[in-house]
């Protein structure tokens, strides 16, 4: 991987998974009936998301091989528009990431760095089509795929349903509890690229407004190289008037994703 590319995807982890920690979480419910996996996705669906602006507080902790660090972020989305995220060290913003349905800004004071460009790039990488709405639905805790445009086989493993969709270059598995089928899990491995990517999402708050996780836990491997975020949730208000200001300071460096 390209090292502009791992730096990129680094500071994306970091800016990308964050929400709110209210005290109170919800009660989770055991898989035990035999459901079909339309039933799942059905189910999965109707948990409702009705905002039109979300303002978030975060902490969060990223480690790999090379560092571990301790940072608190904000997050502003505007829904199905634009999400801001501002990343900050002892009060400081070291990063900034402006995400919209077709592109990806960011720059990063540690390397004094900045990238504008699409998602191609990344999803190549990935192995997976990113977009937007993909990365709205892992703040939101929402499956990152549309579910209803892919066929999955179902079981009952660990007491959640899973609904997998297996291909010879990627496999996906989405995991649900049985209470409201929030979503639990989301695994995308690549075995024959040495490529995983999990995503967990171990407690859940009702807002009124919708539901949203409390915590994340992102590890990702690549080839041997590890890398794991931790982010709760700290502070979450709705339907607010955000600004969403972006500028890349004077002499930074532009870099580039090869679309490998």
């Amino acid at each position: 991987m390209p090292q502009n590319l791992y730096k990129f995807l680094a500071v994306l982890a970091t800016v990308f998974f964050f929400g709110c920690k209210p005290k109170a979480t919800l009660a989770e419910g055991i898989a035990t009936s035999n459901l079909s996996a339309e039933k799942v996705i059905e189910n999965h669906y109707n948990n409702k998301s009705d905002f039109s602006t979300l303002y978030i507080k975060a902490s969060a902790r990223y480690e790999d091989a090379k560092q571990s660090q301790n940072v608190t972020a904000e997050i502003k989305i505007k829904k199905d528009q634009m999400i801001l995220v501002s990343v900050r060290f002892l009060g400081i913003t070291m990063a900034k990431a402006l995400i919209t349905p077709t592109e990806v800004k960011y720059y990063d004071k540690i390397n004094n760095e900045y990238f504008e460009g699409d998602y191609s790039g990344l999803s190549k990488w990935l192995g997976t089509d990113l977009d937007f709405q993909k990365v709205q639905n892992l703040l939101l805790g929402k499956a990152i795929d549309n579910l209803r445009q892919s066929k999955y086989e179902v079981s009952i493993m660990n007491k959640w349903y899973k609904l997998e969709n297996k291909s010879a270059a990627t496999n996906k598995s989405f995991y649900f509890e049985a209470e409201r089928f929030l979503i639990k899990q989301q695994e995308i491995n690549q075995p024959n690229l040495g490529r995983e990517l999990l995503i967990q999402y171990p407690e859940y708050k009702d807002h009124g407004q919708m539901i949203l996780p409390l915590k994340l836990v992102i590890d990702a491997l690549n080839k041997g190289k590890k890398t794991n975020i931790d982010i709760e949730y700290k502070n979450v208000s709705f339907n607010e008037e955000l600004s969403f200001p972006y500028s890349v300071p004077e002499g930074f460096e532009r870099i580039f994703i090869e679309n490998q």
